[in-house]
């Protein structure tokens, strides 16, 4: 995206949440065209882009993966971990080589638990990055499937 992401790490917790977040954060790094996550998989953990550019894809039946979203560094790479089942409902890709902050899901849903102000805060923040990416996943399809319909 060209513009910058109202829903970065930054922009939306506090530092004393953002510091509580990131004391369980480890550093990875993932290669251009690795696959982060697919569609489907147990949403094990979550990622923060460090630098580098991830790209969020929806599966399509007989066809390429549709790219949703490309996020960069202080975005949230992943909201599935936090609703049950815990299954990953998009794919995401590297898409240049990308070191990331990794948090294991289970371990921030406790802490969760546990301090509601920062489970709030936490909740708060996948909240209105579920809601931009719903909504920029609409806009894509409606981009890509619109004209067929109305030429059809």
């Amino acid at each position: 995206m060209s513009t910058p992401s109202p829903v970065r790490i930054a922009a939306v917790l506090s530092a004393e949440h953002r510091a509580r977040l990131m004391s369980h954060a480890r550093e990875v790094n993932f290669p251009e065209g690795a696959r982060v996550f697919d569609e489907g998989a147990r949403a094990e953990s979550f990622w923060i882009v460090r630098s580098g550019t991830m790209t969020l894809e929806v599966p399509m039946p007989s066809r390429r993966p549709t790219p949703i979203e490309s996020l960069g560094p202080g975005e949230l790479v992943g909201w599935s971990w936090l609703f049950p089942p815990y299954v990953w409902q998009l794919s995401a890709e590297a898409m240049t080589p990308v070191r990331a902050y990794e948090f294991d899901a289970t371990t921030v849903r406790v802490l969760m638990d546990a301090d509601p102000a920062f489970g709030s805060a936490i909740g708060h923040w996948v909240g209105r990055v579920l809601a931009l990416r719903l909504q920029q996943t609409r806009t894509r399809l409606i981009d890509l499937y619109a004209p067929h319909a109305i030429a059809g």
